[in-house]
């Protein structure tokens, strides 16, 4: 099935996260980029990818629409291993990280979504998953640094049934505040996004230890560490990461330090679907646990869902504990009383309201 036209669509949509700053990668920020990719083959049918957003939305598209868009007309979409072996060397030299492989990853989501649609499938189950039909999610919370805002949301958070909250804080005292608001029963996370050293990270896991931490997320830079990871988990307390790793053969080295209890492959960061189902064997092989990073609304977000479906074991998806003015994929963005149903319609289960695209779209 040949693909005969191939576009991005990027979105900026308002939100709101119920105070504190509102910055994305140290910028002001007023409106969620989601960067989806449109791909239509030559049967009619229509496959819809996401390639990280946020602020590297604008670089992601640039090499969509530069280097990717243009040579995919006429190549085999349900041919995914070989295109997206072809394009990932082609592109080698660009970058093995960052836009590149984002941009990648978006188009793999989009041919997966076109398998499960020609194959009159809900992805997870082409995929060979099904264990289960619903899904937990968790919380997760925005850094506030504000003691009176984290709590407040971190309650609110438990009210609307989230019996797992995220913290992006990375002063201990916080911690403590959220553990206070949301009591003893609920699971609570903490992301730090690589902020320290080893000596500091030991330093702030052991102040963050009577707090009951189910487990610290990316508590050292440099990121790719593993050694240092390692040197940390000897703490006690459960090290994940992996959001911002560079593809299979980056977890295959923290598997082989022993740097993580837990793997967080990003679906729209990591090369997409394809890529993350090798990461889970990878990772069911060295006895590590795979939770993945979910920090996006648009076909990430549901590429994400029928991942965790797949899982051999029920782990809980990641929700940014944001309201948007409006959402594409509504409802499966939009967890009731913690959890959500998996979309049943075939490939990735739902395409993107138009009515929200004609509004919210950019460019």
């Amino acid at each position: 099935m040949k693909i005969i036209k191939a576009e991005t669509v990027l979105l900026q949509i308002p939100y709101e996260i119920g105070g504190g700053a509102r910055k994305i990668a140290g910028q002001p920020a007023s409106a969620l980029n989601i960067l989806m990719l449109r791909v239509e083959t030559e049967d009619g049918l229509v496959g819809w990818g996401e390639g990280f957003g946020h602020a590297v939305a604008p670089a992601t598209k640039l090499i969509l629409d530069g280097m990717i868009v243009p040579q995919l007309i006429g190549h085999d979409a349900s041919r995914i291993d070989e295109l997206m072996s072809d394009l990932t060397k082609a592109l080698h030299l660009f970058g093995r990280n960052g836009p590149v492989i984002y941009a990648l990853s978006g188009l793999d989501i989009a041919l997966w979504d076109l398998a499960g649609k020609r194959a009159q499938m809900p992805l997870y189950k082409l995929l060979g998953g099904g264990f289960r039909d619903e899904l937990t999610v968790y919380a997760s919370l925005l850094r506030y640094g504000e003691p009176e805002t984290l709590a407040r949301n971190a309650r609110h958070a438990v009210e609307l049934g989230y019996q797992d909250v995220k913290l992006h804080e990375i002063h201990p005292e916080l911690v403590g505040i959220a553990r206070e608001a949301i009591g003893a029963a609920p699971r609570l996370i903490v992301d730090t996004n690589c902020p320290w050293t080893l000596s500091e990270a030991v330093d702030k896991v052991r102040a963050m230890r009577g707090y009951d931490i189910a487990w610290v997320e990316e508590p050292i830079w440099r990121p790719e560490d593993h050694k240092l990871l390692a040197a940390l988990r000897k703490e006690g307390v459960p090290i994940a990461a992996g959001e911002n790793a560079a593809g299979f053969t980056d977890f295959r080295a923290m598997f082989e330090h022993g740097a993580i209890d837990i793997a967080q492959p990003s679906v729209t960061k990591i090369g997409g679907i394809s890529e993350v189902r090798k990461i889970i064997a990878l990772a069911d092989a060295f006895g590590v646990r795979v939770v993945p990073h979910c920090a996006y609304f648009g076909p990430g977000y549901l590429a994400s869902m029928h991942i965790a479906a797949c899982l051999p074991r029920a782990e809980p998806l990641e929700r940014l504990f944001m309201d948007l003015e409006a959402s594409p994929f509504s409802p499966y963005t939009e967890p009731q009383g913690g959890r959500i149903k998996m979309p049943t319609a075939f490939g990735l289960g739902c395409d993107p309201d138009p009515a929200v695209i004609e509004r919210y779209r950019v460019t």
